[in-house]
């Protein structure tokens, strides 16, 4: 038996936000933010739904290493 994602439920707010508002992220960053901090309270790679904030800091992380 797989264990619930532990951010599944801010991932769906995101979902619901999106939805109601016309997909416009703008006005989903509430909802958005309360994803970023629940990713960040779990070890990387323990929930699928963060996996591309994840991605997004990688990247992010080997840009700021190759301007230095």
């Amino acid at each position: 038996m797989s264990q619930k994602d532990p951010c599944q439920k801010q991932a769906c707010e995101i979902q619901k936000c999106l939805q109601a508002n016309n997909y416009m992220e703008t006005k989903c960053q509430a909802a958005i933010e309360q994803l970023r901090k629940c990713c960040a309270k779990y070890p990387k790679g323990t929930s699928l739904v963060c996996s591309g904030f994840e991605k997004e800091e990688e990247e992010n992380k080997a840009l700021r290493s190759e301007s230095k």
